[in-house]
């Protein structure tokens, strides 16, 4: 065999192993317990109005060591959207804001992730809000990525994410002089490995000689706190007013 042939056939080899023991990037699911969404936006120049949206539902395609082969796909149900007041969630749930009816689901999907450092990324996709696709970055915090101490001891990814939109590019462009158009969110998050995707069996058993905690709650209480219940329409003509005082 000639000596170029047979070098070539030595790199090959050397090489194969090494292709077949990169394994890809691990599927995970978001827990829509552990994931929430918190938004601020200027009420009337006074303060900003805090709220948040619970019970996110995704997938990440995520590998710590490659952050740019990340993938995300995350469907957000905005009729969980809390503000703390029933008057208040109603009002931003109507047609002429959020249209919760209409379209009851933000969704987002990542195009692309450009990592910072080793715990940082910057996510860009595509938000569809409303009826409106734009393009949305969020700036991503790894915080974790370990076993779960509790019960069932899944391994488990938490994220922390900071991002900032336009409600008025979303059609959302009534009470201008009371709602302010910056939107800023921020999105804590916690996704859990699939089983399929090669979890060790030793995963879902504590470690020897450690206490089991109790476990922990992994669904909405039976009784659902006031406001949360998904609003009626208001008739189309009239305008909710955004809070319960003038």
């Amino acid at each position: 065999m000639p000596r170029t042939r047979c070098t070539r056939v030595f790199v090959l080899l050397g090489i194969a192993p090494a292709l077949a023991m990169a394994a890809p990037p691990e599927t995970w699911s978001l827990d829509p317990v552990h994931t929430r969404v918190l938004f601020a936006v200027e009420h009337a120049g006074f303060s900003h109005a805090l709220g948040t949206v619970s019970g996110s539902t995704g997938t990440l395609v995520f590998d710590r060591d490659d952050w740019k082969s990340a993938r995300l796909d995350v469907q957000v149900p905005l009729q969980r959207l809390d503000l703390g007041d029933g008057k208040w969630n109603k009002a931003v749930l109507a047609a002429n804001l959020l249209d919760a009816q209409r379209y009851p689901v933000a969704h987002f999907v990542s195009a692309t992730v450009e990592p910072v450092d080793v715990d940082h990324a910057k996510v860009c996709g595509e938000l569809n809000l409303r009826g409106v696709s734009k393009p949305l970055c969020m700036d991503v915090t790894l915080n974790a990525v370990k076993r779960h101490p509790l019960p069932p001891f899944r391994r488990t990814a938490g994220f922390s994410a900071t991002a900032s939109l336009s409600r008025a590019d979303f059609g959302m462009t009534a009470w201008k002089n009371v709602i302010g158009d910056r939107v800023d969110l921020r999105i804590e998050a916690e996704a859990l490995r699939d089983r399929g995707a090669g979890e060790p069996a030793n995963d879902a058993v504590p470690p020897a000689g450690e206490a089991q905690p109790a476990t922990e709650p992994t669904s909405e209480p039976a009784v659902k706190p006031p406001g949360t219940e998904p609003p009626s329409d208001p008739p189309a003509t009239q305008e909710p007013a955004p809070e319960t005082t003038p």
